[in-house]
């Protein structure tokens, strides 16, 4: 969705492209008002919610890397690395400077960081099975070498070296400054008992275990819809790096790109989509650019939750699934340029910082930050602690959560879209969504009592208690067909209008069940995808629209959906094909396969550029003339690809979801395990 899920308008914040430009955001919803109605109104929200200004809105079948020649490079750089350095929360950062090492990290993998165990856990049969709860075979995915590199080398060193020569000054040496800093030498940390960060090393392997080596061995070919998969980002990508290499969004049909922040957003939202299909050279060539060009430190404002999930998020899933340090390099300083922004009078972030000089600052128009912005980076910054060893990065998240937990303003679990950073209190009191600038606060509330081991009941009780404020206030069923659907509240008013960043919905509830939930969450997971699916299937062109209003009343043209026509664009987004893959995995239904391939050939039929890429379009209700917006979303490449090629594996082990958890922009995360 992922969580998030964006776009340049009512995106699950997924969406601001284009050059950024200040002032970035003018407030569309006065107070007291209600939800903006339509995606127009809501042009200025980004992705999920945040305010963009309109204007601006061939490797082989089956290459398994970890067998291969980039496969080998990586495993070969596990040489001392140089101590990174943190930055200081103040508005202006401290100079970097150059520490002594203590032992570290390799990257978690199944058989080091193993999910939480059940006592009737059962190795899944040879046949291919959905996966269920509480009977899941504790292994890692069999496509994909997760083990770290375990031989010195010189490549890895010059890696190093490179990256200080590219900003000379960055790095000082002070024997008298003590930090705590992490190297990676073949040491694994493990969490303790609950979510406390780890105290305690464990000698890592030194080469990959005999189950992974195993899987490896074992994993299949791609099947013919995965292929179809791969030729479309290969499609994608051939646009990306011929028109746009090393920016952050390619505009495919006028042959150039668009600069959000500046750091090639596209490129590294791809980057572990590209291992996970296999595309070697892609990644390689991505690889180098990362290592020889992606320098944060320049003066540039970025959003933190749309940097975290994608940026920091991405680099973490990469070093999990490559065991290549460099990404874990680059992710501990990226978070550390972020840290400014917590720096508030309530400890609730502010959206946006500025990593070269540490400044952090609210939109232009008001104090207040987006709830599902504030709520929706405790995956990434949680994870980058456990790896790091330090604390900072997790307490600074989890503060967030716990004070959001104890606000009043809340109806049935179900909460606000604003929160004020100086106050720390709700905000725009009585308006209640699923949609932008609210959704994956829902979503990360499960996700991280998986992440961490299923140990955070607090976590789980505000889940639990908001699908139930969800069923009594926000669902709905439509005219003609009986659909279900998530509308939205307004001070007491319901409007029968639904957000495809909804659509994130029915995939988090059957990964709950999955988990081993209420089954009725599966039956309101599958009803909920039916209608997804509806939001589609009911358009001329098979790609649902940015918003639908649902008709409670028998409509004369026999359709539960009408759209309006500052709605009807699609942004290439994820939510439904995410949600796709969850409940396949869970349920083992081809339906939602057959689904999802229907909506890639609608992408490729409506949406592909013939010189290279795809394009958000502007009307899905005409065939003829879809009107391509000239933009392909970072996320196209990050998620929805991603989605669809695990959506038509048969294998339930291929990024297992007893193992990874995704963050709210497809990347996977581990889960932890107790000591």
């Amino acid at each position: 969705m992922t969580g998030g899920r964006r776009g340049a308008c009512a995106l699950r914040h997924k969406t601001m492209g284009g050059v950024r430009t200040a002032p970035l955001w003018r407030l569309t919803l006065p107070l007291g008002l209600g939800l903006p109605d339509t995606a127009g109104e809501r042009e200025l929200a980004g992705r999920r919610g945040r305010h963009v200004p309109a204007a601006a809105a061939g490797a082989s079948p089956g290459l398994h890397l970890g067998d291969t020649e980039l496969g080998r490079e990586l495993r070969q750089q596990q040489e001392p690395a140089a101590a990174l350095v943190l930055e200081a929360l103040s508005g202006k950062p401290t100079e970097e400077q150059k520490m002594p090492e203590v032992p570290g990290l390799k990257p978690a993998n199944p058989p080091v960081l193993p999910a939480p165990q059940k006592a009737d856990a059962s190795p899944a049969s040879s046949k291919v099975l959905p996966q269920r709860p509480r009977k899941h075979f504790r292994r890692g995915p069999p496509h994909l070498q997760i083990r770290a590199p375990n031989t010195d080398s010189k490549a890895g060193m010059q890696d190093e070296a490179k990256e200080q020569a590219a900003a000379p000054g960055d790095v000082l040496q002070d024997e008298n400054t003590q930090r705590t800093v992490i190297s990676w030498r073949g040491a694994v940390i493990e969490p303790e008992q609950g979510t406390g960060l780890p105290l305690r090393r464990e000698e890592a392997p030194t080469k990959p275990s005999l189950l992974v080596t195993r899987m490896q061995k074992e994993a299949g070919l791609p099947n013919e819809r995965q292929k179809g998969v791969i030729e479309a980002f290969r499609h994608a990508w051939k646009g990306y790096r011929q028109f746009a290499w090393g920016h952050d969004e390619l505009r495919p049909v006028s042959r150039s790109f668009s600069e959000w922040f500046g750091l090639g957003l596209t490129l590294i939202d791809a980057l572990d989509t590209m291992w996970i299909l296999g595309l070697k050279q892609e990644f390689r060539e991505a690889r180098t650019w990362v290592s020889e060009k992606l320098d944060f430190k320049k003066d540039v404002d970025v959003n933190l939750f749309e940097s975290t999930i994608r940026i920091l998020g991405g680099l973490l899933s990469t070093y999990h699934l490559s065991g290549d340090r460099l990404f874990l390099r680059k992710a501990e300083d990226f978070g550390n340029r972020l840290m400014p922004a917590f720096m508030t009078p309530s400890k609730i972030p502010y959206s946006d910082v500025n990593i070269g000089t540490g400044v952090a600052h609210p939109p232009q128009w008001t104090s207040d930050s987006t709830v599902s912005e504030v709520t929706s980076i405790q995956l990434e910054f949680r994870e980058l602690s456990r790896l790091t060893g330090v604390r900072k990065f997790q307490e600074a998240a989890e503060e967030v959560t716990r004070h959001v937990h104890n606000l009043s303003g809340k109806k049935d679990g179900l909460v606000p879209m604003f929160i004020n950073t100086h106050s720390g209190s709700f905000t725009h009191l009585g308006v209640f969504t699923l949609g932008a600038r609210a959704d994956s606060y829902y979503e990360y509330l499960l996700k991280q009592w998986i992440q961490g081991g299923k140990k955070e009941t607090q976590l789980l009780e505000d889940y639990l208690a908001a699908i139930e404020g969800i069923k009594t206030h926000l669902m709905r069923r439509s005219e003609p067909r009986k659909l279900t659907f998530i509308g939205e509240l307004a001070h007491g008013r319901f409007n029968a209008k639904m957000d495809h960043l909804v659509c994130f919905l029915p995939g988090t509830l059957a990964l709950g069940v999955h988990h081993g939930l209420s089954a009725d969450h599966m039956e309101l997971a599958q009803a909920l995808m039916e209608t997804c699916y509806q939001m589609n299937r009911q358009m001329e062109t098979g790609l649902s629209p940015e918003i639908v209003h649902f008709n409670l009343y028998p409509p004369a043209d026999d359709l539960d959906v009408k759209v309006k026509p500052a709605d009807r664009h699609n942004l290439l987004r994820p939510e439904t094909v995410e949600s796709l893959f969850y409940l396949y995995r869970t349920t083992g239904d081809r339906k939602y396969q057959d689904w999802g391939w229907e909506i890639l050939q609608s992408f490729n039929k409506y949406t592909r550029v013939p010189s290279g890429g795809y394009s958000s379009i502007n009307n899905v209700q005409s065939p003829n003339k879809p009107e391509p917006r000239d933009k392909m979303e970072s996320f196209f490449l990050g998620e929805t690809l991603k989605y669809l090629y695990l959506l038509f594996s048969d294998d339930p082990n291929l990024l297992s979801l007893d193992t990874y958890v995704f963050n709210t922009e497809a990347h996977p995360l581990p889960i932890w395990a107790p000591a």
